[in-house]
């Protein structure tokens, strides 16, 4: 008589969000120490006896040392353990934050925001492949939501918070509250992160063969034209508002645009698994809409904040929803591709504000938003067109819906 065998159930694996909650606060580290200078340029231009302008390149020093070392150290580091490569990073942001606050020198400045910026390359592409070895395959979406969560916080409350703390007590004020967080970080990653293994030699694949893998080229390419939107309508919010009459709304808006972005995150924590697709589209009609509403506005201000609202709630789970289909397209090669991505990202970044300043000065506010909805519309034709391998119906073996 044949014997049947009962399976025995896989253990539960609790949802790990201190830790997933310690990569969240890296990611915050990151994504403020970025755009921290934004908030504090006349105070920082004054202290190290230049423009405003120039004092602004600390922010353009910070993309470029992302962009040209991501790859290379993506490469050179394939072998090494995650955690230790992350504690590294998390100490890159704390020297380089210190150096910021102390210095009185303006090519010193440069140097230790390059520094930073060489971190960030190296955070960003270990935070998401970190996230989702954490969790089972059903759960990577809620997991990499949790750990982007830092970005929209860093833009909705870290920035107004460090502003006010530059101007309240002193512009480097904020610089050494990050190298605080930094540090701390260090302890919380070392006290609850398990050790991620490197690849062996032998697994390793040349980063440029990641965009051999089908879904890698229209993930990366939808990343580009939607960042490069996002990054046009961010960056120059202020005068499009000020030009409409409502420039003393800007901090409101920048206030509603960050907290429906962490109502975005949320969201799609709770659908990624299932609807990454659609949630991926709905997100950059949105942002469409966002900026077909400011294009017509003509300064009426219940219609701006609106746009505001839609704005955050189509971007904020951009970055998750697009760090989430890479993984998924690249699967062994995923921690190559994100390095690409990284470099691709902070390039679009560069790009965007180059681009809205040309269109500004070219073609005045009105074609900001214009411009927005140009590149989001190839953008959402990528995302579409990408049905088999990129941006899939199904994720995970389950069907969306």
């Amino acid at each position: 008589m044949a014997t049947t065998r009962l399976r025995t159930p896989a253990p539960h694996r609790p949802f790990p969000l201190p830790s997933l909650l310690a990569l969240a606060t890296a990611v915050f580290v990151t994504a403020l120490t970025e755009n921290l200078p934004a908030g504090v340029l006349p105070g920082m231009g004054e202290s190290l006896g230049v423009s405003e302008s120039a004092a602004g390149q600390t922010v353009t020093v910070y993309a470029i040392g992302s962009a040209v070392t991501a790859i290379p150290l993506t490469a050179a580091t394939a072998g090494a353990g995650r955690k230790r490569l992350l504690l590294t990073a998390m100490g890159g942001f704390a020297l380089a934050n210190t150096v910021t606050a102390v210095s009185g020198d303006y090519p010193l400045t440069l140097a230790a925001r390059f520094l930073a910026g060489v971190a960030a390359g190296l955070a960003w592409a270990l935070l998401a492949g970190y996230a989702r070895r954490l969790v089972p395959v059903e759960q990577q979406g809620r997991a990499m939501a949790v750990a982007m969560a830092g970005v929209p916080v860093a833009l909705a409350l870290g920035v107004p918070i460090g502003s006010f703390l530059g101007r309240m007590l002193a512009w480097w004020v904020p610089f050494l509250a990050m190298t605080a967080l930094a540090v701390g970080v260090v302890g919380w990653i070392t006290a609850t992160l398990p050790e991620q293994p490197g690849q062996p030699r032998g697994e390793r694949v040349p980063v440029r063969h990641a965009l051999t893998v089908p879904g890698v080229r229209p993930v990366l390419t939808a990343t580009v034209l939607y960042v490069l939107a996002h990054t046009v309508l961010f960056t120059y919010i202020a005068p499009l508002l000020d030009r409409a009459g409502l420039g003393g709304a800007t901090g409101g808006v920048l206030l509603v645009f960050g907290l429906a972005s962490m109502a975005s995150i949320w969201l799609t924590g709770a659908h990624i698994h299932r609807r990454l697709r659609q949630l991926t589209i709905g997100g950059a009609l949105l942002v469409a809409l966002t900026a077909g509403i400011l294009a017509v506005s003509s300064g009426n201000a219940p219609l701006v904040y609106l746009a505001a609202l839609l704005w955050g709630l189509g971007w904020g789970g951009a970055p998750t929803l697009l760090q989430t289909a890479l993984g998924d397209a690249g699967g062994e090669r995923a921690d190559a591709a994100q390095a690409v991505l990284v470099t691709l990202w902070n390039l679009a970044m560069a790009g965007g504000g180059v681009l809205g300043g040309l269109v500004l000065s070219a073609l005045g506010t009105r074609a900001l938003p214009w411009t927005v909805l140009a590149l989001l519309l190839p953008a959402l034709a990528v995302v579409t067109a990408a049905r088999r391998h990129g941006f899939p119906p199904v994720r995970g073996g389950r069907p969306g819906r």
